[in-house]
């Protein structure tokens, strides 16, 4: 999902981390591969590149040995390497999904009248947003948007996207696929004076630090931005899991001024309600920006299924099973810090979102591998960016009995 050395990527074939291989990395037959498929990609004579081209390959495919490791443990592998639900789908999402399962008509890339009112009043219950002048637009889910935002913004060569120096790494990609450039940057300082910026990615609780920022730093980028005429887009999935800091959305009176010009923000329902297998998202914010989106999503056929839009209506209805679900996550985290810390890492930031970001102040590779022969997988820092090389992102993502066995494993020599 990130700005690695391409040699030490590998695609990942399948989803999830379900099926890992192992492979000589190093060796010259190796290298003369890489060769060969570098020259494929290129295409035949007068035949533009592929798309592919553009970007790195996959991330995950370098888990691969640590996986097969972590795997091999006596008790079976842990893994808190990917943020992926674990917990049932709640019977009232269920039920929805089924009452609206005959559905043999296309469905309306805008969503139903009804989903957009669900999503307004959500929206207006857990960002402070006002319904007044509010767009508002389902997606397949949030990463589909994140990758083609830039592109269905309208940006290409010569156009420049801002994101975090740590990131998830699709706001890099989408700005590949576009053929725009990449900047990364916490600091807007930082961009310089280049009048290029067209979109700025910011990310709070942020994936992976889980990092908080104040309503201040949003402001300030935001009218750094209206200067400048670009769009801020903010990564907001898991702003309902505040834990030691409470999250601020773009779309607050105190971020945005009451006004929703040239801001978007990004939700999802795969972490507060289960729904990652159902693909169920939404973007909200400037009114001119959303139709625009939904005008080039009509003819890219981007729309959510019928029986989806119907499950999404009773999610963001009911708030019960997202307290619920909240407060495993509380307990969860709870007892990994109490873990990791006792075995000597250090917990920076990780006072909001799905994750702990951890250190042992060494390269998080050796840190993978530490915990790999204790059975437990993690992600390498380097995932989301350079400046994360001695971290590793720990997720809340497994069930309570695997994560209560986390504390014996780290006591293991």
């Amino acid at each position: 999902m990130e700005g690695l050395h391409r040699r030490q990527l590998r695609v990942l074939r399948g989803t999830g981390l379900a099926r890992w291989r192992l492979e000589d990395r190093q060796g010259g037959e190796g290298r003369h591969l890489r060769r060969r498929a570098a020259a494929a990609r290129r295409g035949p004579l007068n035949r533009p590149a592929p798309v592919s081209s553009r970007l790195p390959e996959f991330t995950w495919d370098t888990l691969d040995a640590a996986a097969t490791l972590a795997a091999a443990h006596p008790d079976g592998l842990v893994n808190l390497s990917m943020g992926t639900p674990v917990d049932p789908v709640p019977e009232v999402i269920r039920a929805a999904l089924a009452d609206a399962a005959d559905a043999p008509g296309y469905p309306l890339t805008a969503g139903t009248a009804v989903l957009r009112d669900a999503i307004a009043a959500w929206v207006a219950r857990a960002c402070g947003a006002g319904v007044d002048g509010l767009g508002v637009l389902p997606t397949i889910g949030s990463k589909e948007l994140v990758a083609w935002l830039p592109t269905l913004l309208g940006l290409g060569p010569g156009d420049v996207v801002v994101v975090p120096s740590i990131a998830y790494p699709t706001y890099e990609d989408g700005g590949r696929l576009a053929g725009a450039t990449t900047v990364r940057a916490d600091s807007l300082t930082a961009v310089g004076p280049t009048s290029r910026v067209r979109l700025v990615w910011v990310n709070s609780p942020s994936n992976p630090t889980g990092r908080v920022l104040p309503a201040t730093h949003l402001r300030k980028v935001v009218d750094w931005a209206r200067e400048r005429g670009a769009v801020v887009a903010s990564d907001e999935c898991y702003l309902p899991l505040g834990w030691a800091a409470e999250p601020v959305s773009v779309l607050s009176p105190e971020v945005c001024g009451g006004s929703y010009d040239s801001v978007l923000a990004v939700h999802s329902l795969s972490k507060r309600s289960n729904l990652a297998g159902y693909r169920a998202g939404f973007v909200a914010g400037d009114p001119a920006l959303v139709a625009e989106l939904l005008k080039v999503r009509k003819h890219a056929g981007m729309i959510v299924p019928a029986p989806v839009q119907a499950a999404m209506v009773a999610a963001l209805r009911d708030e019960r099973h997202a307290d619920e679900q909240r407060a495993r996550y509380r307990a969860r985290r709870e007892t990994l810090r109490a873990a990791f810390t006792g075995a000597g890492f250090t917990v920076e930031h990780s006072e909001a979102g799905l994750y702990l970001w951890l250190t042992r102040g060494e390269d998080c590779w050796a840190t993978v591998d530490w915990l790999a022969r204790r059975g437990v997988l993690v992600a390498a820092g380097v995932f989301y960016g350079p400046g994360a090389r001695e971290h590793v992102r720990v997720a809340l993502t497994e069930s309570d009995e695997r994560i209560a066995a986390v504390a014996g494993r780290l006591a293991e020599r």
